[in-house]
């Protein structure tokens, strides 16, 4: 089961990955995973760079993908977005939470979806 459901995962995050590179963006890293969290794909563009999370859910009930990344899901995003930051030394001009939704067939992209609290770096 849970092989089953990580390869749905990869395809999806395979799927946000050529969106993203369709747009312009270029993928710095993939599944960026520290003690802190992890994130599906860091890009950069036009000096940003943008931390994704990509969800996908097979309909609509309970919500969608959208809903399910949490307040406690972006929190730990914005931790490994900061151990990334430290480990990196990326130079940026802006940073940004957005979101892949993926339902059935739809593609949603929310830039800067989100904003965590508390966030220094």
């Amino acid at each position: 089961m849970f092989s089953l459901l990580r390869r749905q995962g990869d395809k999806a995050e395979e799927r946000a990955a050529k969106y993203l590179k369709s747009k312009g963006y270029k993928i710095l890293k993939r599944n960026y995973l520290c003690p802190l969290g992890e994130v599906d794909i860091i890009a950069q563009k036009d000096g940003a760079i943008v931390f994704v999370e990509v969800k996908q859910r097979s309909s609509e009930a309970f919500g969608g993908a959208l809903f399910a990344v949490t307040k406690a899901k972006q929190q730990k995003v914005a931790k490994a977005a900061a151990s990334f930051l430290k480990q990196s030394k990326a130079e940026y001009t802006a940073l940004m939470f957005d979101i892949i939704a993926i339902t059935e067939d739809k593609l949603e992209h929310i830039q800067n979806a989100f904003v965590p609290s508390g966030l220094f770096i």
